[in-house]
């Protein structure tokens, strides 16, 4: 296996539209948590949710439901709410044929995961324990060992530096800016990453158009994840 250094490479991946799309599960988790605890129907509706993450979108379907912002209990409560709810939804959507995972990508975090000297994280709005269940189906859990989650911030670029922080705390040593990379799925997401300032490669797979992510500035552009080759030289890695 060819190495091509002996630096660090860490890589941080978006989940919902980039390592998977579940259906709309954590959607429909939501709206049926609001229903339940407030009594209103299609909550999400009212506002998106993509890009953003978890601490945003409970804050803002507790003020559509409620019509005012809400207290940190009340968004603990909401919280626990979608986690109990939220594995019914992934489970029919597996079984519904609803739950995707882009083409090409099982490929490339096996051969990522080979290399030596790249480390795989994850970079998601989602709280750590959504993200896992959502996640669950594939059976790829085991290929991030680190991640920011949107239980770490509200805002997207600070849970990335968590992640790196993380990442550097896992292997006893510092990882520089240039060599992490996010990978995602919405322009949130290229605004997020370079906001932290790190490379971003953005991947036309998820819930935004070609060409709005073009217009984001990504450093690289992808339309899915088949030219494997192509991906491990955005990453410095010798095919």
């Amino acid at each position: 296996m060819a190495r091509s250094s002996n630096k660090v490479r860490l890589i941080l991946f978006d989940i919902d539209g980039t390592l998977v799309k579940a259906g709309g599960a954590g959607r429909k988790a939501l709206d049926r948590a609001c229903r339940k605890l407030y009594g209103k129907s299609r909550v999400c509706e009212l506002f998106s949710l993509a890009g953003r993450t978890d601490s945003y979108n409970f804050k803002m379907a507790h003020w559509r439901s409620t019509g005012r912002r809400p207290k940190a209990n009340e968004v603990r409560k909401l919280q626990d709410k979608y986690l109990e709810l939220l594995p019914r939804y992934v489970q029919a959507s597996v079984r519904l044929g609803t739950y995707e995972i882009p083409v090409g990508l099982r490929r490339l975090l096996r051969r990522l995961h080979r290399e030596r000297g790249v480390l795989l994280g994850l970079g998601t709005g989602n709280i750590e324990p959504a993200a896992r269940l959502k996640l669950s189906p594939t059976g790829l859990n085991g290929y991030f060992r680190v991640g920011g989650f949107g239980s770490d911030a509200e805002h997207r670029h600070t849970l990335l530096k968590k992640a790196r922080r993380r990442a550097e705390g896992l292997l006893g040593r510092a990882i520089a800016a240039k060599d992490v990379f996010v990978v995602g799925d919405t322009p949130f997401d290229v605004r997020a990453g370079r906001r932290a300032g790190f490379k971003t490669v953005a991947v036309a797979t998820g819930y935004a158009a070609l060409g709005d992510l073009e217009r984001s500035g990504p450093d690289h552009l992808a339309r899915d994840f088949r030219r494997a080759s192509q991906w491990l030289q955005w990453f410095g890695i010798r095919n």
